[in-house]
């Protein structure tokens, strides 16, 4: 080292856990504005999402996986390989337990999968809805089950316990150059996250009509002279009945989840934009590589 250089820190945090246990809310908390789809539905997450996050000469990087489950498409084997790929190359693993499900058979063979890890820590999460006198047996059983560098309670939606969270994985990181610029950013192709944005709207508009079996892909995004953007996104469906409640009567519930999320893209970005959502059918989309476009309706400022 180089007399008078300040050492740095860098390495990757996987973060893993079973569906809906906060994750996602997880990672947007602590980078503080949204990264990553939230959703009461389960399974929402199809990709790792890296998020850098410094602390003070230290870089965390997360890598947000998708929710462990058991696996019956192809498109769910795909998400449970790919959170395990993250954690075997991490640097340190974050487990997610959600406080308000306790110690569930999910959680405890995803710690037989991943105790021999040198840097494990625990996360439990949604500590805010609990009993106090719940959460210490919570915290005995785990203690239990391997060897935890530390275990945390915290509240991912209220940001209680992060700071404490963030400061013991960053103790944690390798020397390192860093493997990505010093400032605070989310590793995601522009095109996945005004998607992920889209998603979350149609799961927040129909949430009991409509299957998991839906995607969003971000088809090209074009700039107008004023510097409007054109986005254009395709809603993949598995048949005419979901397409049918993804448009609504009168193409009101296709407008309302356009307009929503274009609210959101511009929010997030500060820049004014027009999205434009097609609608196609393709049953056995999960199972193929994607290539459709259809109806669609436009959404201005």
């Amino acid at each position: 080292m180089v007399f008078g250089m300040t050492k740095t820190y860098s390495g990757f945090i996987a973060i893993l856990g079973p569906t809906n246990a906060g994750k996602s809310t997880l990672v947007n908390q602590i980078m503080g504005r949204k990264v990553s789809i939230v959703s009461h539905k389960v399974q929402t997450t199809r990709t790792n999402l890296r998020a850098v996050k410094m602390v003070g000469a230290r870089q965390l990087i997360f890598v947000d996986t998708p929710g462990v489950f058991r696996p019956k498409r192809r498109l769910d084997r795909a998400m449970v390989g790919a959170a395990m790929d993250a954690f075997s190359d991490a640097d340190a693993v974050l487990l997610v337990v959600d406080a308000t499900h306790g110690i569930t058979d999910t959680i405890r063979g995803l710690v037989d999968k991943i105790k021999n890890h040198k840097n494990l820590f625990v996360a439990l999460n949604k500590v805010d809805a609990v009993r106090k006198d719940k959460l210490l047996p919570m915290v005995a059983e785990l203690s239990n089950m391997a060897d935890f560098s530390e275990i945390f309670m915290i509240s991912a939606l209220k940001n209680d316990g992060i700071n404490e969270m963030l400061n013991a994985l960053a103790a944690v990181m390798p020397e390192s150059p860093y493997l990505f610029d010093a400032a605070d950013a989310v590793d995601v192709p522009d095109n996945l996250y005004l998607a992920e944005l889209t998603r979350e709207k149609i799961y927040k508009y129909i949430h009991q009509e409509l299957p998991y079996h839906i995607n969003v892909v971000t088809e090209r995004v074009d700039v107008d002279a004023d510097g409007v953007l054109d986005i254009y996104q395709k809603i993949v469906v598995a048949n005419d009945a979901h397409k049918k409640i993804v448009i609504g009567r009168g193409g009101e519930q296709l407008k309302k989840i356009g307009t929503d999320a274009r609210h959101d893209i511009q929010d997030q970005w500060g820049v004014n934009a027009r999205l434009h959502l097609f609608v196609r059918v393709e049953e056995n989309w999960e199972e193929m590589a994607e290539n459709y476009t259809d109806q669609g309706l436009e959404f201005k400022k």
